[in-house]
């Protein structure tokens, strides 16, 4: 039957995915495509919005269902839409990338103490140019044109539901560093830049119908809030329980860990605790994007670099790269640290760069953990998997032995799609709770086991890699901003 059917939709960094599902987790079909990002210079990166919206309506006519029980929708977050009153976008999407707003950020940041944010998030947060207090000050600053006629500031994923469903919502969990431990808008946060709060659409719940389908063949289905795509992806990858641990690989890196415990740590993010569930997470800048750029810069495919890192292994002449292209979140948080490969030396040849780049990526990935175990005073024996990142066998053997941890990669289907459908499905009382949902829709491959050999060098050069990245980080500030003042 139609109407046992669910339908994901994930608005990601590059692409819109989508597929349906039905209650046993098994994939029907799928839609995949990609959608352009624009960069000006080091800091502006920017997208259309009304690509999200136009291969969302391709998606759904191309799955070719006219009956489903639901729709759940997950997306990139820190990406804003100014939107005028009509719904109309203003200007393009600003980026989570997109570090214009560095210097408001750094004033906004100074007037919330320590004490304050980890009273609020449970973790010293901070305000970084991502934020979208940080934008809406930017905005306000450089392009009042644009503030004056802005009456909401939204999300992908809620840009495209009110697109698809006429209806203006967001939900607690996709507005991190907004929002309280009760899920409430921090009217102290949104205070700091005057008109903030107006701007801001109402919260409903991640597993409420935020609105339903206005046009075409499924009009009148129910419309899932959803959440942003890293927290979607831990429910995704069957990570709905306490002490299980998630590591995600798409443009950027995303792990989390899920602990009602909470040890306030500089570099993570704790988000509020929602259905029960209490994540702690830590999301790198650059993962699979670290991959698109060596593939780029040296005129190969990423099937190639895959090829080049199965077919060689690590040797004297790998060098150690830092994978830092465009600054780093956790857990430093600093826009202004820059990539390096170091101790190249004349018999480092492609496949050894290769290979830098995979091992640059996890070590990053690696540090992100360690600073999760400490927030969530909880370390697990396995980590659930999922992401594009995760389809190279010789890259997962590469992070399993870097993070000394068994990696069980989700078998079919993409984490922030299963993720908003175990939304759906919980929302329109399919499944009870996010355990129950979970448990039916997640499906696993074999683990990749680290192999003993390998972690032991890869423990060495991790703490080469750590040294590395304090060493690099003035000079990355010093080339960063060269020539200024």
């Amino acid at each position: 039957m139609l109407n046992d059917k669910l339908i994901g939709i994930d608005v990601g960094t590059t692409s819109v995915k989508a597929a349906v599902l039905d209650q046993s987790g098994t994939v029907h079909s799928s839609f995949v495509e990609s959608y352009q990002t624009k960069r000006t210079g080091d800091t502006i990166v920017e997208q259309n919005p009304e690509d999200w919206v136009r291969l969302i309506d391709k998606a759904l006519s191309s799955l070719g269902l006219d009956q489903v029980a639901a729709i759940g929708l997950c997306s990139q977050v820190n990406t804003h839409v100014f939107v005028d009153a009509d719904g109309n976008a203003l200007c393009p999407a600003i980026l989570w990338k997109d570090r214009r707003a560095s210097g408001e950020a750094t004033a906004l940041d100074a007037q919330i103490t320590v004490a304050q944010k980890e009273a609020w998030w449970g973790a010293p947060m901070p305000i970084d140019a991502s934020h979208v207090i940080s934008r809406m000050a930017w905005v306000a600053k450089c392009r009042p044109d644009i503030w004056d006629k802005t009456r909401w500031v939204m999300l992908p994923k809620d840009y495209c539901i009110l697109k698809l469903t006429g209806k203006v919502s967001t939900d607690p969990l996709s507005n991190i560093g907004l929002v309280d431990k009760d899920l409430n808008y921090l009217l102290e946060v949104l205070a700091l830049v005057p008109g903030a709060a107006e701007r801001m659409a109402p919260l409903v719940a991640i597993t409420d119908i935020a609105g339903y389908v206005k046009q075409g063949p499924l009009r009148g289905t129910p419309i899932v809030s959803g959440t942003m795509d890293a927290w979607a992806g831990l429910v995704g990858t069957g990570g709905a329980k306490e002490h299980s641990s998630i590591y995600l690989s798409g443009t950027s890196e995303i792990l989390g860990i899920s602990s009602t415990k909470v040890v306030p740590t500089p570099g993570a993010i704790v988000f509020p605790e929602s259905h029960g569930l209490r994540v702690h997470a830590a999301p790198t800048q650059n993962g699979g994007d670290a991959k698109v750029w060596f593939t780029q810069v040296n005129g190969i495919t990423m099937k190639k670099m895959s090829a080049l890192v199965a077919e060689n292994s690590r040797g004297a002449a790998t060098p150690l790269f830092l994978p830092q292209l465009e600054g780093e979140r956790a857990p430093y948080w600093d826009p202004d640290l820059r990539g390096a490969f170091l101790g190249v030396s004349r018999q480092t040849l492609l496949p050894d760069f290769a290979r830098a780049v995979y091992e640059g990526v996890a070590f990053a990935a690696r540090q992100a953990l360690e600073t999760l175990k400490i927030s969530a005073d909880v370390d697990s024996d396995i980590i659930s998997c999922g992401g594009g990142g995760f389809r190279s066998q010789a890259w997962t053997q590469i992070r399993a032995d870097v993070l000394n941890k068994p990696l069980q990669r989700l078998a079919s289907g993409e984490p922030g799609i299963s993720g908003a459908v175990t939304l759906a499905a919980i929302g329109t009382g399919i499944y009870s709770n996010f355990e129950e949902a979970s448990t039916a829709l997640s499906q696993y491959s074999a683990p990749n086991i680290p192999d003993p050999k390998q972690v032991e060098i890869y423990a060495s050069v991790f703490e080469i890699y750590k040294d590395a990245i304090k060493a690099n980080a003035n000079i990355g500030k010093r080339l960063t901003h060269l020539g200024e003042g």
